[in-house]
């Protein structure tokens, strides 16, 4: 797994198997552009194919995890080393913003949620618009007790095109998405605990703590199993019962024959906690 410092992101890895990408813009709140989404994807589709990568955990720097796109598009802010060659941005006419939303906006959602391996968001700041459609994609989100998350797209007469929409209906349901959204709403951590957009909130200084806590948690369960699942529940989300019922049949015709199945099974007759994942470590 490369580690370095990208466009307006470094990654690091620490054991076991968990990749951090930490936005480094505090000055902008770590507000994203074209170039960082780019970078961030090409980064996502490398922990999807790196067997040392279990986990993914994505944060900031200072006050913001993500505060929006950077409106002002300032061409100096491309820090970092390039993961992909620079291409034109799009938003010349209609059709151009329809490419790049489709190719280079909302593609950073897209591969978080494809994402086999399980993503955790430890919200540390400002998570606004493009920062909150992030982590509402990831499966875990932790966030700090000095968050803030929202959308707030119509104080600029926008939309919430990085399919804010569609992840807020997942989990407030239609008529809490209305409200939140039409009303430019911007909740604080605790707000957005009892609204269910994040699992837990810590301390600010305890946030990464949690965080690679329940990373490791993650990280030393069987991995396969639970990518499968993770793939199961979000298939279920837009499945009829028959259809969920046919899918984890097929995914559990794997994972019930594989080395960690059988291995969960000897430590639970033994009575001892099971090594899962030594699949991985033989390689």
């Amino acid at each position: 797994m490369d580690v370095g410092t990208y466009t307006g992101f470094k990654v690091t890895m620490e054991d076991p198997g968990i990749v951090v990408v930490t936005f480094n813009q505090p000055e902008k709140l770590n507000a994203s552009n074209q170039w960082i989404k780019r970078d961030l994807v090409e980064t996502i589709n490398q922990v999807q194919m790196e067997d040392e990568a279990r986990i993914l955990v994505i944060t900031g720097e200072g006050r913001g995890f993500m505060a929006g796109d950077n409106i002002a598009h300032d061409a100096g802010y491309h820090a970092g080393t390039a993961r992909v060659p620079d291409i034109f941005h799009g938003h010349h006419n209609p059709s151009g913003t329809y490419n790049s939303l489709r190719f280079i906006s909302q593609a950073i959602n897209v591969a978080v949620r494809n994402l086999d391996k399980l993503s955790i968001a430890a919200v540390n700041g400002y998570a606004i618009q493009t920062g909150m459609s992030l982590a509402l994609s990831c499966d875990f989100r932790v966030a700090a007790e000095s968050a803030k998350l929202g959308s707030a797209t119509l104080r600029f007469g926008l939309l919430p095109d990085e399919g804010g929409q569609f992840l807020l209906v997942q989990l407030l349901g239609v008529a809490k998405a209305m409200d939140f959204l039409m009303r430019k709403r911007i909740v604080s951590a605790r707000e957005a605990l009892e609204l269910g957009l994040v699992h837990e909130v810590a301390p600010d200084d305890q946030l990464m703590a949690r965080t690679m806590e329940l990373a490791t948690e993650l990280a030393n369960g069987p991995q396969v199993a639970m990518r499968m699942l993770k793939r199961s529940i979000y298939n279920a989300a837009e499945m009829t019962f028959a259809h969920a019922l046919d899918e984890i049949a097929a995914k559990t015709a794997i994972s019930d024959h594989h080395p960690d199945a059988k291995e969960g099974m000897a430590a639970f007759n033994a009575k001892r906690d099971p090594k899962f994942n030594q699949w991985l470590e033989q390689k």
